[in-house]
Formats: structure tokens, sequence, C-alpha cells
């Protein structure tokens, strides 16, 4: 999440307008993530009880034409017990609106705070959901192919360049040989359903040890499930900047994962180069905002360094890790 754009209040008023949540109390605008821009809203709410939201205005990757399926997607997953935000509708019964030429969605706020350093109960009931996800959206009608999957990696840091990449850090221009060859070597026919694909801790809403949201669907795309687990074990499994791996939270998660839904043979060979593909489907995207990213703008960038770590951890010791 971030602040691009600057929304003024009277135009934050009137978008609040289209919806039956009562008026605009205040408006903030959060300023983590790379994507798009985001404001908690507060409402008057309907019969005097207030009520919170969050706004995205869609800025960066996002194709509008995809909006229809991240957004009918939660509101599918939220129809099946998921926790997961509802869409709010607008008078019109849309789920997203333009404003300014950009598109925007009120969504349901849910309680619960993003956990920095994740315990093995944590992660275990992380992976729980997730695989309880997989599972209940397996009949989600609507398709959106995976367009950061190992190839796309792969095209984005060639893209970018060694010359580039190097002034972010010296070592970060060996990833381009490791991407394409990642890419050549991917696996196929593993079982899929609609991913969340960027299941960081910072999208993941928990109250104690209890999962209480999943938030931020908009990388969401059918995929293979197991490709999914292991982004959310490089997103979770490491501390700050992928220094060192947490084995008994990384554990942790694929326990739970398998406590709802058992690897096959195959998805668990698999996994050692899923979770590689994983980290540099990170590190390119890291990359290319690092260097694409407005000096202006309310936004901190990220190190794409964090996953070159992942990503040598996995290439060495990813087949001890999942027992493939």
């Amino acid at each position: 999440m971030a602040v691009y754009t600057q929304l003024s209040a009277q135009d934050l008023s009137g978008l609040i307008a289209h919806y039956d949540v009562g008026e605009i109390v205040s408006a903030k605008g959060i300023a983590e993530g790379v994507s798009n821009s985001n404001w908690l809203i507060d409402t008057s709410g309907q019969g005097n009880k207030p009520a919170r939201f969050i706004l995205t205005m869609y800025e960066r990757r996002i194709d509008l034409a995809d909006l229809p399926f991240f957004l009918g997607l939660l509101d599918h997953l939220a129809s099946k017990g998921c926790p997961v935000p509802r869409t709010i509708h607008d008078r019109a019964g849309d789920t997203s609106r333009l404003l300014d030429g950009k598109a925007v969605a009120l969504i349901e706020f849910l309680p619960g705070v993003s956990i920095d350093t994740p315990s093995p109960a944590q992660a275990h009931n992380v992976g729980k959901v997730l695989a309880e996800m997989h599972l209940k959206a397996q009949n989600f009608r609507s398709t959106r192919a995976n367009d950061l999957n190992p190839a796309a990696s792969a095209r984005v840091l060639a893209h970018c360049g060694a010359a580039a990449l190097a002034r972010i850090d010296p070592a970060l221009p060996a990833s381009i040989d490791h991407a394409a060859k990642v890419a050549a070597q991917w696996p196929h026919g593993l079982p899929q359903s609609v991913i969340h694909s960027d299941l960081f801790p910072d999208n993941v809403l928990m109250l104690g040890d209890t999962v209480t949201g999943l938030i931020d669907f908009y990388f969401a795309c059918n995929d293979a499930m197991a490709y999914d687990l292991a982004v959310t074990h490089a997103a979770w499994s490491f501390t700050t900047g992928g220094r060192a791996y947490r084995e008994l939270v990384g554990a942790a998660l694929i326990a739970g994962y398998e406590s709802v839904r058992k690897l096959e043979p195959a998805e668990r060979a698999a996994m050692p180069l899923l979770a590689q593909g994983a980290a540099l489907r990170f590190v390119s995207s890291r990359a290319q905002d690092w260097l694409d990213t407005p000096a202006d703008a309310l936004v901190t960038r990220k190190d794409p360094m964090d996953f070159v770590r992942r990503l040598d951890f996995y290439r060495a010791q990813g087949a001890q890790v999942f027992g493939a």
C-alpha cells in the first residue's frame, strides 16, 4: 500500500457519497507497499454506528480489466467463510468507480494487526488458512493468468540490465542468469486453484495466533497451489532482510498447510524450484520498483537483495527444507 495520488477532502467526500456508508469523518493515507494508493476511511456509518474501510486507487501493475476478477474473488471467498474483506458496492451495485480516470474501490476494514516476527503457531495457522482458501477458490468461475511468472521475472531482470542492477547492489546482476535458468526448468501440470501469490505478513491480519484477515489480493491469479505455498514460505520464514532461515516457522507453515491439504509427491519434489521462482519474483519486482519509483512518492522502496539472500538459501538447502 502507498499514496501516489493526492486526493482532496472534497474528492474523498464526493466519492464516499456514492456508497451507503454514511458521511466521511476522516481519511488517512497509508504509506506502505509500492503498487496502489490507499487510504484508511472512517465514516459515520449507518444508524450512528461508525464504520471503517480501505479505499484503494489502482495505480501500477494492475490492468483495470482484471478488477472484476480481483473484487469478485473477494466476494466469492467471503461468501465461503474465508477471512477476507468483502467489497463495498456502490448504490448502482458496482464494485469499483472511476475518479479522474483512475479506478477506485472501497473495501471492508477487518480487525487485527500484521505480525513483524511471526511465531511457529501463527505460521501454522496461516498455512492452514492458505490451504482452506485454495480449496474454496477452486470453484471460482473467473480466471486470470499469472503475469508475474518466472518467465516474466527473467524478462524484467534482463530489461533492467546488469549495469542498472549493479547500482542497487554489485551482487544483483547475477540474478539475471539465475532467473533464466529457473524459468527454463519450471514445472508444469501441478494442481491449481486461484492463488494469492503475495501473502506477506503485512497482508495477513491476526489477533494473537488467530488469522482474522487475508488482504491485498491484487496479484491473485490461477496457478499452482504449491507455488503459492512457496511464495508464502519465502515471505514468512526468514529474519529481516532474509539473512537467516527460521526453521521452526518454515516447518510450521508447511505443517499447517498440510493439515488441510496434503502436498502431492510431484508438488513436494518441485518445492525447491518453486521457492527459487518465488524469491526471483520479488527480486525482479523490487529491482524494477527501485529503479522506477518517483523520488517524491510517499512510499518506501524495498531492497531486492532481501530476496537474493532467500534465493541463495533455497538453491543451497531447498531440498533439505522441503524434504524433496
